[in-house]
């Protein structure tokens, strides 16, 4: 039932519209200004890796990612330091535009979810709650934005493509 409001309802459209854009600001800003000012991911993921989220027992709770920001992450930073910056002004701006907003929302919550596992908690867990609201909203969350025309679209090429078209019988 809940989901059916998030997914169909014209007023949960404009609640999820209001969530979208607050998100979106918040993303497109943070990626703005790393982008403007300069970025550098290097120190973070050295202090991520120095300083992993443990347990009560006192031991690393997410060993794995530990392992992926020293073994991967961090002799690819060069790459890591156009992603995210790039990554949040684009996520930021599908919100804003409801452009995307599923896709642009499922980055958002992988990068949100990275930062969480490095052991920034900040507003990630905020976050993270409103993304889960706007991706399970589907097409309802950016019905009031660009994609009550790009989706459609989309779908119109995508049968177009597709082979699905209805056969011509011939006699």
């Amino acid at each position: 039932m809940f989901n059916n409001f998030l997914r169909e309802n014209k007023i949960a459209a404009a609640i999820l519209t209001v969530i979208r854009l607050y998100l979106g600001y918040s993303w497109f800003t943070a990626g703005y200004h790393k982008l403007v000012d300069g970025f550098d991911a290097s120190g973070y993921l050295k202090g991520s890796i120095a300083n992993p989220v443990k347990g009560p027992e006192g031991d690393m709770v997410f060993g794995w990612y530990v392992n992926f920001l020293k073994d991967f992450a961090l002799p690819n930073i060069d790459v890591f330091n156009v992603l995210v910056p790039w990554g949040e002004t684009l996520i930021g701006l599908g919100l804003i535009l409801g452009c995307f907003t599923t896709v642009a929302m499922f980055f958002g919550l992988v990068m949100n979810f990275s930062f969480f596992l490095a052991g920034t908690v900040s507003h990630n867990p905020r976050d993270i709650f409103f993304g889960f609201i706007i991706l399970t909203a589907g097409y309802n969350a950016g019905r009031i934005g660009l994609d009550r025309w790009v989706i459609p679209y989309i779908r119109q090429i995508g049968k177009k493509y597709s082979g699905n078209k209805k056969s011509k019988t011939t006699a």
